[in-house]
């Protein structure tokens, strides 16, 4: 038992020891291997050591046989006396590299910038192609929005002649029988239904406007339309009830000179005309 305690405790003082040794790392400085990371980088193209060391005229130096003389491989011998093949000299393969990687890096921006441009582009693009935000449009707001709400208030299927907007219920009854109502039925519902279109369908921002100025003036040639009618049945009405007056009777007077009859004639039409 009193052995192994101080077998252990011979131990520790071991162990401390080959720990503090084996931490110590020896800096190696080895000139042939400083020669060949020169010559590896950028600074220089030569010093090809181990040098070779001549005794009467004899190679002695073992190191250089081996590495770059007669007891080298040929590969070595080829590299020693072959072109300057740093990497990183300014014509060298990785400096060609960094080149390319740095006018790929530009490119890749470029690219990025493009793709940016694009994914802006087909964003406002939708917005200008979706029907979802057609009410936001400046234009709209501004101007066709006032102008068209007139049509968007009308009744689409009116029934009387306050619907219609007409004088009074004679003359839409007559407009009814003549046919003026069954023809401003069809324009009415062609503009209802371009005007439902060009606020519901997706499409581009330019056609949606010129669906807008189209259903504008459609409308202005429907009120024109409607007023016409309007005022042309109430004069045939009106003609229609003088029309439809007894004839003029002659007087007891009948003996009543040309000048006297006219004026009177025209006492009893003034207001009807």
């Amino acid at each position: 038992m009193k052995r192994n305690f101080f077998n252990k405790l011979l131990f520790i003082p071991a162990f401390l020891l080959g720990s503090f040794s084996f931490g110590q790392v020896k800096r190696l400085n080895d000139p042939s291997i400083v020669a060949h990371n020169k010559r590896m980088v950028f600074e220089s193209w030569g010093d090809f050591r181990p040098y070779p060391k001549y005794t009467l005229g004899v190679q002695t130096n073992f190191a250089y046989a081996t590495v770059w003389g007669w007891l080298a491989p040929a590969k070595n011998r080829d590299y020693k006396d072959g072109a300057d093949i740093r990497p990183l000299k300014p014509t060298g393969l990785e400096v060609q590299r960094l080149v390319e990687l740095e006018f790929q890096r530009k490119e890749a921006e470029k690219i990025k910038i493009q793709v940016d441009t694009l994914y802006t582009r087909n964003v406002q693009d939708l917005a200008h192609w979706s029907s979802a935000t057609v009410s936001a449009d400046p234009l709209w707001l501004l101007y066709y929005h006032r102008m068209l709400n007139p049509l968007n208030s009308f009744p689409v299927n009116p029934q009387n002649y306050f619907e219609w907007q007409l004088k009074d219920d004679k003359t839409y009854q007559n407009m009814l029988a003549n046919g003026g109502i069954a023809h401003l039925e069809k324009e009415l519902a062609l503009l209802k239904d371009k005007y439902k279109n060009s606020r519901t369908l997706d499409m581009p921002r330019g056609k949606r406007f010129l669906m807008y100025h189209e259903t504008l003036i459609g409308w202005r040639n429907f009120t024109n339309q409607l007023r016409a009618f309007d005022n042309k049945n109430t004069l045939y009405l009106e003609y229609k009830k003088l029309l439809t007056k007894p004839k003029y009777k002659i007087e007891a007077n009948w003996q009543a000179k040309d000048i006297a009859i006219a004026q009177k004639v025209m006492l009893d039409y003034k207001n009807k005309f």
